[in-house]
């Protein structure tokens, strides 16, 4: 073979090693792109149920629907260092808040929501940085969420969080305390393994016997009965005095009319064993009164026994909130689960 042949057949080869490495590097960041875009990387218990929680179907990742929300707790909620990366600053001069809330404008747009910035001064005790309040301040703490639905906080996040706080001491004056960032980021990866776990719907089904239907303006009828209120989306939804959802009733399926679903969602809602055993027996008594039953996605069976089986694992659920000190339907897990 001349130099010439073994020249060609060199850059062919070089040609199709290039092709497959051009070709590795898009799946590589598909796959990453499709990561990042996956709620904390954890699988939809809809089509891959968690073996630890049995009877199933019940236990579920938060799927999206037309429910309306309450107003959120966690535009009241203050830097929790439960659930934040906290940076706390001291004022050798007072100051006041709207000077603090246009030095850190700049920084809105990037945290959002994630980051929350509370002081004290004045005789006020701690409250939200506000540009209206015209008490002096002494301390600021600012807080960012170390885990969102989207997964826990990065180092670098953390570190630019820590950076920008830092940026606004500096410009003001202050003294900075500010945890270490490797501890920070090790809760924030603690704190999504829990989130991970307790992140679950409870839902249940009331559906006609074989061959029947049941009636729409029924349903309705007992649901408004038992204080269910309408919601948008064809929806009702059993409220507490605060306005929170306790757990929805909706429609099945387009091709099963009167067949209905309740759902309860786990984090978001206070003391939540107590509110599926109030939806449970609502299940039970919406499937007596029209002839129905009650049954999870496979269309098992649920019983009183099973009920009561769901009932024992979200008390292991709220046991895991009560170890963590956040309580079910505050505004710390409403900020987590949002």
């Amino acid at each position: 073979m001349s130099d010439l042949q073994l020249g060609l057949l060199a850059i062919g080869v070089l040609l199709v090693v290039g092709v497959f490495a051009y070709n590795w590097r898009q799946e590589s960041v598909a796959r990453r792109a499709a990561e990042k875009a996956s709620p904390r990387g954890h699988a939809d218990a809809r089509t891959q149920p968690e073996p630890s929680r049995p009877g199933t179907a019940a236990a579920e990742r938060p799927a999206a629907h037309s429910v309306t929300r309450a107003p959120s707790a966690s535009t009241e909620a203050l830097p929790d260092s439960r659930i934040d990366y906290v940076v706390e600053l001291t004022f050798g001069t007072p100051i006041t808040a709207g000077m603090l809330v246009q030095q850190w404008k700049a920084n809105e747009h990037r945290y959002a929501g994630r980051a929350i910035l509370a002081c004290d001064g004045g005789g006020a005790g701690w409250r939200r940085l506000s540009v209206d309040d015209m008490a002096a301040v002494d301390s600021l703490r600012a807080g960012l969420q170390l885990v969102t639905r989207e997964g826990a906080a990065s180092d670098a996040e953390l570190i630019e969080f820590r950076a920008a706080v830092e940026t606004l001491a500096a410009a003001t004056g202050a003294s900075v305390n500010a945890p270490e960032i490797r501890a920070a980021a090790e809760t924030a990866q603690d704190l999504d393994d829990f989130c991970a776990d307790s992140d679950i719907q409870v839902v249940v089904h009331v559906v006609a016997a074989s061959g029947g239907t049941l009636s729409g303006s029924r349903i309705r009828s007992s649901a408004e009965a038992s204080g269910l209120v309408a919601e948008e989306g064809a929806r009702l939804a059993l409220r507490d005095a605060s306005g929170l959802v306790l757990y929805s009733l909706g429609p099945l399926d387009a091709a099963e009319p009167g067949a209905v679903s309740l759902t309860l969602d786990v984090p978001r809602v206070p003391d939540f064993p107590r509110a599926f055993q109030s939806m449970a027996r609502f299940a039970a008594q919406l499937a007596a009164e029209l002839g129905g039953d009650v049954v999870d996605d496979n269309r098992n069976l649920l019983d009183e026994r099973s009920l009561r089986a769901i009932g024992a694992q979200l008390d292991t659920v709220h046991s895991a909130f009560e170890e963590r000190g956040i309580a079910s339907g505050s505004a710390s897990a409403l900020r987590l689960f949002s």
